[in-house]
Order: C-alpha cells, then structure tokens, then sequence
C-alpha cells in the first residue's frame, strides 16, 4: 500500500543524504518535495501541513546545523514525525473489562467487516486462549448471517444460531445474553454495512451499541477509500466514538492516505492491518515498523515475529539434528522451501528487509520469482521416495520421468540437483548448530539452545524484539539529535540486505545468499 509513498520519500531524503552540509532553503525544496509526494498519496491536506510544519520546526534548529552528518539528521526528523502522526505507540485489542467483552464491528459496505470479524475471533482464539461468540446484526444484505455462519466453521468458532425476524438490538441483546450463560470470554457483534449519510441506518447503530454497550468499536475502512477516508472516520466517531480503526486491503495498491489521514484526524489508533484474503493474513499496527517501511528502512522486528510463528518448531529440530549429523536429502530440502513460502515467500522477505525498497527493479526480475519455490518443490514432490532420500539413483530415463511428472524440463532437474549437492557439502561443513552454523545463529536469536538439545521455537520476548528494533533504529535513522556522528566515507554501491545475526542475506538451511541459492533456474554464468 505505502510502495508509491516509499518511492518518492526515499528519493528525496536520498538527495538530501548525499550532500555534506545543508542551507535552510535545502531543507524548504526537499519539504516542498514531501508535502507533494504526502498530496499525491491521498493524505488529506490538513495532516500535511501539519506534517510539514513539524518537521520544518525541527530541521531548520541548531541541531541540524552543526550535526556532521545534517541529512541523516533530517531522515531521522521526517521518520519520528511519521511515527508521531501514526501514533506513537501499538494500541491492539484491549480485553480488560469484565466478560464477556462485546466488540462492535462498524463501517461502511464492502470494506470487508464480516471476513474481518472471522479473522479478529480466530486471532484472540489461538494467541490469547479466549472463547469467542461471534453473531450477525446484519439484517439487511442477503445471506450475510449465514456468511458469518459459514466462515466461523472455517476458523472453528462458535456463531450465534440465527433466528429469523429478530432486528439487530434484539440479536445484540440475545448474544450477550448468551455469551454470560454459556461462558464466553468475547462476544464479537458483525454489525450492517451503512453510509455515513444513511441517518436511519447510523441511528440503528447508536442503539446498537447502547443496548449491548461494547468495550471496543472498530471502524472497518478500506485503504483505498483515499482522502474520503478523513469524512468517514470522523462521521462515525461523531455519532457512535469508536475505539479504533482496522484497516483493510493494505495489499492492494492503494495510496496509503488513509492510514496517516484516519489516525490524525480522529485521534484514535490504528489496531489491526489486512494483509490478505486468508483468514490468518491480520498484522498488528506498530507505528513504527510501518514508517521504517515508508522511508526504505525495512521491517526486521516484524520478519523475525513471522518467521518465529511460521516455523515448525519440531521439524526445525529434526533438520539441525541430520545437519549435525551431515545429512540433508531432498525432503530436507522440500521442507526448507516450505518454512520460506510460510515466512510470505520471497516477496515478503524482501519487502522487510532494509534497502530492498531501492532495489525494486532488480526484484521485479523472473529471478526473485515466488513461482521459483512452487516449481522446486514440485519437482521434488514428482519424485519417488528412494529419489528423494538417495539423489543419486536418478539417471537420464528417471529425469525424464520427474521433468513431465512436474511440467518443467529436464535441465531444471538438473539445477535442482545441482543445487542440492551444493547444499548437502555445505551442511557437512557447517556442524549445524553446534558448530555456530546458520542454523545455531537462527536458534540463538529465538532463544533456542545452541547445542541443538530439545526446546522448542518460542516468539521472541518483548525485551529481545525492543532491542532488536533499536539496534536496526540506530543503524538506519543516524545519532540522536545533539549528538556528532562519525564522519563516513563516501557512498558504498548497493549490497543485498543482511539478516542479523544470519551472516548476509541468508535462510537457515538454504546456504548462499538469497540472491543465488534459491534460483537453480538461473542462467549459468
């Protein structure tokens, strides 16, 4: 969603970067450069002047001046007041009120409440062990009960039995009702899609919320609303005061107006991003992580939290152990593959990494293909099970044989063969994790043990996750205002982007860099 807003910020605050000392009217031409790149992606006009003016007030100061690196310094400026307008902290779901908490659902048609209530209940289901009731009010739209119905079996939450000719208070009242008795934690309220000029569909809505008095209300928008995203939110605050915003559809190619708009006019925090249509695809909203996105910085707080959710503790495990052992056959390989593709793929790696934003180019080539993974892994499944645990019995008929079982042709075996050898010499020489290999540097930055001993992948603490921010902070945003910065060489070319404590811009397990190991359909050089 922010992609056209990353690419005009990072130009500009790049030519400011690259200068030695800055004027006043510098820093006037590069914010002229912001408040249009900031018009341009819908942002209303209100919040960019006032953005402006923030950082203006700041970058034009002493500080600046006699800073030995000034246009870090303002990189570092625009990136606090971009946090500042985001909302300086991650507000989630708050759940601290007596049960069952009602959660109210509002917002306009079509900006997908229904599938949004589903993946909120399945998310405080499984990460935070609560029971959730979810219930329709929406009376209005055809089949939308039973819609909610359908998709609570889907996540496996219980919905409230629909009874036909109830208007929504009584269905409101009924499900609390039934959440007390039956020992529900959540009750989760899917209320009708309305305008904000449909008066008597936002006077439903008020007696609504005074008859099932939620805890929370969550306005439902759509990022690509654009700048009448300011009207919507600040219509239903009026009427109704939500708590909160969930935004949808951030992986379409909207502008991104809508999220710095919604959160500065109406004062109320972003809690939830749509990442997709799955029903797990739910992000929380951290201020900071998404201004880091904007200006080029990466998101590697957020990569190591998914690649921490998405990997299979046991079956990590069960691979440091045949690594240790200098054992890696094509299931391994497979496996390997599958934990990349549950991270979001090459695509999601990437776009979380620092510096990628400037590579965009290069990552638009066939060579950084998600569909590269698909075809390796279906190669492999093509294959029997002697094929897979012992490479070396495939000769010329067999290849053949994989090749059309597969779709692809006999030289892609071939590379994947190839590619697999290599591996398997490396993972001899690495000792897994109790030689420090990739692997051991992965376990010890999830707080594994490193000498490969049982344990579990258990989600980063708070603590590790704030230090970890900090550090990619430091490195990226420059020194603190007032304090001189070391004088740095001139620019360096463009390197692949590096996990921490990875050793470069590698996968556990997968060996090279991302730039080469991944791709056996690569030309030979």
């Amino acid at each position: 969603m922010f992609e056209g807003l990353s690419e005009k910020l990072s130009g500009i605050l790049d030519k400011l970067t690259r200068r030695g000392a800055l004027s006043e009217e510098d820093v006037n031409l590069a914010l002229r450069e912001v408040r249009r790149a900031l018009l341009e992606a819908d942002v209303a006009l209100d919040v960019v002047r006032s953005f402006v003016d923030k950082v203006r007030a700041r970058a034009v100061g002493a500080n600046v001046v006699k800073s030995v690196t000034p246009g870090q310094m303002v990189v570092k400026i625009v990136n606090d007041v971009l946090i500042e307008t985001l909302g300086a902290d991650a507000n989630p779901i708050d759940l601290d009120a007596p049960a069952p908490v009602a959660i109210m659902m509002i917002g306009l048609q079509g900006t997908g409440k229904t599938t949004t209530t589903a993946k909120i209940a399945k998310r405080l289901s499984e990460r935070m062990k609560r029971k959730v009731l979810m219930a329709s009010l929406d009376v209005k739209r055809p089949a939308a009960q039973e819609q909610l119905a359908v998709l609570g079996r889907q996540v496996e939450i219980d919905t409230l039995p629909i009874v036909a000719g109830q208007t929504p208070v009584q269905i409101a009242k009924r499900a609390e009702q039934a959440a007390r008795l039956q020992g529900y934690d959540i009750v989760m309220l899917d209320t009708a899609g309305r305008t904000h000029i449909d008066e008597a569909l936002m006077e439903e809505m008020v007696e609504i919320k005074a008859a099932s008095r939620p805890h929370e209300i969550l306005l439902v928008a759509d990022s690509l609303t654009g700048q009448d995203a300011v009207h919507l939110a600040k219509s239903f605050d009026d009427r109704v005061g939500i708590t909160g915003i969930v935004l949808t559809r951030i992986d379409g190619d909207g502008r991104g107006g809508a999220a710095l708009s919604m959160r500065a006019v109406t004062g109320k925090p972003i809690k939830l991003l749509g990442t997709g249509e799955k029903m797990d695809a739910l992000e929380d909203f951290h201020p900071s992580r998404i201004a880091n996105r904007i200006l080029g910085m990466g998101d590697i707080v957020s990569l190591v939290e998914k690649a921490a959710e998405s990997i299979d503790a046991a079956k990590a495990q069960r691979i440091a152990e045949r690594m240790r052992k200098g054992k890696f056959d094509l299931d391994d390989l497979s496996d390997q593959l599958a934990q990349v593709e549950k991270i979001g793929g090459l695509g999601g790696i990437m776009g979380m990494l620092p510096g990628v934003a400037k590579m965009k180019e290069q990552l638009a080539s066939p060579r950084f293909d998600d569909g590269i993974i698909k075809r390796q892994r279906a190669i492999i499944s093509s294959m029997t099970r002697e094929e897979r645990r012992a490479p070396d019995v495939l000769k010329a008929s067999r290849k053949r044989r994989v090749a059309a079982g597969s779709g692809v042709r006999v030289e892609d075996v071939n590379k994947l063969l190839k590619l697999h050898r290599q591996m398997a010499g490396m993972m001899k020489t690495m000792g897994g994790v109790k030689h420090g290999g990739a692997m051991g540097k992965m376990a010890s930055m999830f707080g594994l043990p490193s000498g490969g001993s049982g344990g579990g992948m258990p989600r980063p603490t708070p603590e590790q996750l704030a230090a970890l921010q900090r550090q990619v902070g430091q490195r990226q945003t420059g020194p603190t205002p007032g304090q001189p910065a070391p004088v740095k060489p001139g620019p360096k070319p463009a390197e692949p982007p590096k996990l921490p404590g990875l050793g470069g811009a590698k996968l556990p397990g997968l060996g090279g860099g991302l730039w080469s190991g991944l791709n056996p359909f690569a030309k030979k050089k």
